[in-house]
């Protein structure tokens, strides 16, 4: 989708909300790109506070954020304007968050790694429309592998811990964090 295709109506004001700073600013840089006002939230209680001084016509929300859960901040965001458009973006994708993100009012969910234009398709999607597929989605190989890589950063890097909560065995997760990431 172009910058110049996109009708973000009379406010054009997008909040982002995501722990992840280097994605959040890269992410801001590619909105503004497109046309939006954006603002950017680090955490639950920043994002809660910008909803409910400012409250946005578009939202992307993290699901898991340090401080608490991005869908308080979908509910603040519903609260003070319902008619607004609500992503939730997670590196968790379940079925189960999925529906509560939807429930809460949240227009789409993406699955992480998501780009500008997966999350600007997304935003603008209206009515039933789907947004159309990624163009280049990744492979089971790679998702297995990010999903790795997320647990063993929460994990502060610890093998035997990340192995006991993945319930795989020690050896077999050095093996898989020694390789390169599959494309």
């Amino acid at each position: 989708m172009a910058e110049t295709e996109l009708n973000l109506g009379e406010d054009p004001s997008l909040l982002l909300v995501d722990d992840d700073e280097a994605f959040v600013r890269r992410l801001a840089k590619a909105m503004e790109k497109r046309g939006f006002n954006v603002e950017v939230a680090l955490s639950v209680a920043e994002g809660k506070a910008a909803a409910e001084a400012r409250p946005p016509a578009y939202a992307v929300c993290d699901l898991r954020l340090e401080d608490g859960n991005g869908l308080d901040v979908v509910e603040v965001i519903r609260d003070k304007r319902p008619e607004s458009r609500v992503v939730v973006l997670t590196g968790y994708g379940a079925i189960a968050t999925a529906v509560a993100a939807v429930k809460i009012g949240a227009t789409d969910y993406l699955s992480k790694p998501a780009d500008a234009n997966d999350i600007t398709n997304a935003l603008m999607a209206t009515g039933d429309d789907m947004p159309p597929p990624p163009e280049n989605p990744m492979s089971a190989d790679r998702v297995r592998w990010e999903h790795i890589q997320r647990v063993f950063e929460l994990c502060d890097r610890n093998v035997s811990e990340t192995a006991r909560r993945l319930n795989m065995h020690r050896r077999t997760l050095q093996r898989i964090l020694a390789k390169r990431s599959p494309r």
